[in-house]
């Protein structure tokens, strides 16, 4: 059973969500929240797996939340709702922890794979997404120059972990990856889990962050 918090300031959303999720047998919906600081106190009341954050809303918005959410260290991983012209709130919200992004049209079955993958551990974004969500970060990023005080957290990585990194900073699958290098996508798990635990990401998204901000990927790169 994965548990959800509904936060959005439009109380006919929040029941739409509520209804579709309330169908489903394998999720159930523990609260709902109008406004960011309401989220950020029931989060902590409920510990939900999955707080479903809107970013527009009076007072403190969803990234604020987001990132509070994200600061307390608890179980819940928060999914963020967006539409195509809010990409600077994107980039706010990758900074702040969100563990994935979709779009507010996205189809019921991708709203409930989404929250499926990010209650297990993984990251999500829509795929009309992500190559906006990667370039909008990439302009906040300033170009890195050469230096000889490398990352500890990238010098600890061995030559493959290190291949895997890129890639994922480049947005591939892991059948990309396993694809790429030969290799089974059981084995790319494995690598994945091994990097995220040494760079200290919590997720795929945050790993594609600290990629950008160690000059290891870049928009275009193939």
């Amino acid at each position: 059973m994965t548990t959800v918090l509904i936060v959005d300031d439009q109380q006919l959303q929040r029941y739409g969500f509520r209804v579709l999720l309330d169908s489903i047998p394998e999720t159930e919906v523990v609260g709902e929240a109008g406004t960011g600081a309401e989220a950020v106190r029931k989060t902590a009341e409920l510990r939900p797996d999955v707080v479903l954050m809107d970013v527009r809303m009076p007072g403190m918005d969803g990234i604020e939340a987001t990132r509070r959410i994200a600061e307390a260290g608890g179980r819940s991983r928060v999914l963020v709702l967006t539409t195509f012209d809010v990409d600077e709130y994107v980039h706010a919200a990758l900074r702040a922890g969100a563990s994935g992004f979709l779009l507010k049209d996205a189809r019921p079955e991708e709203l409930l794979a989404g929250i499926r993958a990010v209650a297990g551990g993984d990251a999500v974004i829509a795929p009309a997404l992500t190559r906006r969500i990667l370039d909008e970060y990439a302009r906040h990023v300033p170009a890195r120059r050469g230096s000889s005080c490398e990352d500890p957290r990238v010098a600890s990585l061995t030559e493959r972990e290190r291949e895997i990194l890129v890639a994922i900073g480049k947005g591939w699958t892991n059948g990309e990856i396993a694809a790429r290098f030969v290799v089974t996508e059981s084995t790319v798990k494995t690598h994945v889990g091994r990097v995220l635990a040494k760079i200290g990401a919590r997720d795929r998204v945050q790993a594609v962050i600290f990629a950008y901000d160690q000059g290891l990927a870049r928009p275009g790169a193939s």
